[in-house]
């Protein structure tokens, strides 16, 4: 491929805020870009503040994401993002939560394409940063999406990440990879993909379908797996050696042997930990937090179950570092990315 490949990390409320992304960044690195949770305040709370101050995202390419179907919010909380020295912003019209939507916020702005575009006309010529949008293809049919791709085109968009699915679908059925094709043949905007890319031959499919997108947002990917991007990175790299029309060639992870996996993650996962205590207040907050995120992190381990029920019923710190420390000490970590992930929740 002609241009190196960039990848993002996607916005996941209540997960990628500005402590996990420097853990992250600490550990693993290899984001392009990070995008903040969403803001949907028109004056930012404290959360929301921290998680944007520039002291927070040292080193980080960090792109605020807004949530709004506003025009005077959405250019109320820019025009404060550019006092920080944003240059970006994002705005959502991805989130399929039920709370979200339910306001029209989000993908569930999407069923008000006259609205969308009249918001999106009035934020453009004022707005001081240049903007990138999230966006779903739809919320009942992928018919919806030619409509929107029209309205889109009729703007300067400095991005467009396109997630193809529907609001119905939430994170079920597969992407619609013929609507992404479709905004790849119209070719206004500079385009990034993001969907169901958990291993690196989920990659390696879109690369093959899309090999003029240089540009990729995970999310739940790298929840379950914090080393994915260096191993896509890998991938990037190294050209493929299937014959074309085959399946790509088994992934191996040849530069990172399984024990030192397993201590980097130990190393991110105690980073975190103890940043959480510091920040947050009480342990049953942060173990709030911790617990969240192991209903993607256990999905790496060969057998977690029994552990990750452990690390639910924890009520005390001292009971979730025993179990987090058994679960260590006891299981290994899948190393052979085709083999794929658990599901099953925490």
């Amino acid at each position: 491929m002609n241009e190196t490949i960039k990848f993002y990390l996607a916005p996941m409320e209540g997960l990628t805020g500005y402590v996990y992304r420097n853990a992250f960044h600490r550990h693993y690195g290899g984001a392009d870009r990070y995008f903040t949770p969403f803001i949907a305040n028109k004056k930012l709370s404290r959360r929301e503040l921290d998680d944007i101050l520039p002291e927070h995202n040292a080193g980080m390419n960090v792109i605020p994401q807004i949530l709004t179907n506003r025009a005077e919010h959405f250019l109320c909380i820019a025009r404060e993002l550019s006092r920080y020295g944003y240059a970006v912003v994002n705005l959502n019209l991805g989130c399929p939560s039920g709370t979200v939507t339910a306001r029209n916020r989000g993908a569930g702005f999407l069923r008000l394409p006259e609205e969308l575009d009249r918001f999106l006309d009035n934020i453009f010529p004022t707005c001081p940063l240049r903007i990138s949008v999230k966006t779903r293809i739809g919320v009942e049919s992928a018919g919806e999406w030619e409509a929107l791709l029209k309205i889109y085109e009729k703007y300067p968009v400095e991005e467009l990440i396109i997630h193809p699915r529907l609001l119905k679908d939430y994170y079920q059925n597969k992407p619609d990879l013929n609507a992404f094709a479709a905004a790849v043949k119209t070719g206004r905007h500079s385009l990034c993909y993001n969907g169901d890319i958990c291993t690196p031959e989920d990659f390696a499919r879109i690369r093959r379908e899309f090999p003029e997108t240089v540009k990729i947002m995970i999310g739940r990917g790298v929840l379950k797996n914090p080393a994915l991007i260096r191993q896509l990175r890998e991938t990037a790299d190294t050209p493929d050696p299937s014959p074309a029309g085959m399946p790509p060639a088994p992934f191996s992870s040849h530069t990172t042997s399984a024990p030192d996996r397993l201590r980097q993650l130990r190393a991110f996962h105690d980073d975190l930990l103890e940043h959480y205590l510091g920040i947050l207040s009480g342990d049953r907050n942060t173990l709030f937090k911790m617990k969240e995120l192991w209903c993607y992190l256990g999905n790496g381990f060969t057998a977690p179950e029994k552990y990750r029920k452990a690390i639910r019923k924890a009520e005390e710190l001292r009971q979730y570092t025993i179990a987090v420390s058994a679960l260590f000490r006891a299981e290994k970590i899948i190393t052979e990315e085709s083999a794929g992930y658990r599901t099953n929740p925490l």
